[in-house]
């Protein structure tokens, strides 16, 4: 069963992944220990593949280190809903495949217990038996994730033209 991992508004890249380790971890293996260290102790041990977090406001601002993300994804959060995000942190999800959806009716409406239903192609989530609309990611997002990342994708693209 997915557990979904509720946080408020402003969560800031070092909420996320402190600060201190920035140049000490930058592997998927050492990132993931210190995922959300100081707001959650319990987030690195809890976590598992296919959860959801939930966002407020402005989810990710702060600095536009990528560790916060690629431990994200790395760990299989299978999502990140929120209210809103940071543009540095859109972009880096963007850049290593983790999907975002902005949704702050479906954040609102989420209640300890609820099941959360993503349909990323039609562009709703069911939460708590009621369904939202968010905005239809892009072909181009959509690709790049289902790539697995910008890197991948622009990989694939390569050798797809004999580059």
């Amino acid at each position: 069963m997915m557990t979904v991992f509720q946080y408020g508004d402003d969560i800031n890249t070092d909420m996320l992944f402190p600060g201190k380790y920035t140049y000490t971890c930058s592997t998927a293996e050492e990132i993931l220990p210190h995922l959300l260290e100081d707001l959650d102790p319990e987030f690195a041990g809890s976590v598992k593949e296919g959860d959801l977090l939930l966002g407020g406001s402005n989810f990710g601002c702060g600095s536009s280190r990528e560790q916060p993300v690629l431990g994200l994804k790395a760990v299989g959060i299978e999502a990140v809903v929120a209210k809103s995000f940071a543009r540095i942190f859109f972009r880096a999800a963007i850049n290593q495949g983790l999907l975002l959806v902005e949704c702050p009716e479906a954040v609102a409406a989420f209640e300890p217990g609820d099941e959360y239903i993503i349909d990323i192609e039609a562009g709703t989530i069911r939460v708590g038996g009621k369904q939202f609309a968010f905005p239809r990611l892009p072909n181009e997002v959509l690709a790049i994730r289902e790539a697995g990342g910008l890197l991948a994708w622009t990989t694939r693209q390569l050798e797809e033209e004999g580059r």
